[in-house]
């Protein structure tokens, strides 16, 4: 993931074909749609699999439950985790159904991913009097009646230097290298590089370090594995290590949480 948040895509002026639109896409383990943003707005979820989305100011990795809403002109990073079917419902903003300006995770219920399954199977091109446009209003409705959850994801810095610690972590989060460390590969101090950190996200580095291996961890449970492994891939003495700083950022133990998100 090479300055993998330092890419841009220009802006995409040109407005849809519809008010409202969808896409299914195959991804393979790891592969990414790249930084870009465009004047329309974007819903998007795992239809099978994870995702990982990326802002400038956060991330988050969502199971098939939860969905990302992405406004006009916000810069995003998609990552797929395991084979996964990214469904993208696309919106001019005409029609947006929030006011939000900055991007929000909701619950998918069955009936907006049966919706948005549905427009994406055809994408853009369904006719005025097809099923797909007919299912357009409800699918407005159900979403204009959808408030956002409380799940902020992970906030990312902005001072470069962080943004290769961050790097560093995504790739690897179950490493223990230290501020102090990455302060000698960058020619500063590691309080230095503490008090950044935390001046940017309001997280300490071990704070910060413990949310984006919970995120890992939700990813890797979500997709089969068991607690053990995943405490051991992340570098924890023992199982009951891991699920005690679990409960601490999630308030319980993984297989309850990862419960009560599928449910809502």
């Amino acid at each position: 993931m090479k300055e993998f948040l330092l890419k841009r895509y220009p802006l995409a002026p040109t407005p849809l074909s519809r008010d409202v639109s969808a896409s299914l896409i195959n991804y393979r383990h790891g592969e990414r749609v790249i930084w870009h943003q465009h004047r329309h707005g974007q819903l998007v979820f795992a239809a099978e699999g994870v995702i990982r989305v990326l802002t400038p100011a956060r991330t988050w990795t969502l199971p098939q439950s939860r969905a990302v809403w992405l406004p006009s002109n916000v810069d995003h990073e998609l990552h797929a985790v395991g084979d996964t079917v990214l469904c993208s419902v696309y919106l001019e903003p005409r029609v947006f159904p929030w006011t939000w300006q900055e991007p929000a995770v909701i619950a998918v219920s069955a009936l907006v991913r049966e919706l948005a399954l549905l427009l994406g199977a055809v994408g853009d091109t369904y006719s005025a009097n097809s099923e797909a446009a007919l299912s357009v209003p409800l699918l407005l409705k159900v979403l204009s009646q959808t408030t956002a959850l409380a799940e902020p994801g992970v906030p990312l810095p902005r001072d470069a230097r962080l943004l290769k610690i961050c790097e560093h972590m995504m790739n690897d989060p179950g490493s223990e290298l230290t501020l102090d460390f990455w302060g000698e590969q960058f020619g500063a101090s590691g309080r230095t590089l503490a008090r950044r950190l935390y001046a940017e996200t309001g997280l300490t580095f071990v704070a910060w370090r413990q949310q984006m291996r919970v995120a890992e961890a939700i990813t890797r449970l979500t997709l089969g594995h068991s607690v053990a492994q995943v405490a051991k891939d992340l570098g924890y003495r023992s199982a009951s290590a891991f699920i005690v700083m679990f409960r601490q950022i999630t308030g319980g133990p993984p297989q309850r949480y990862l419960a009560v998100r599928k449910e809502s």
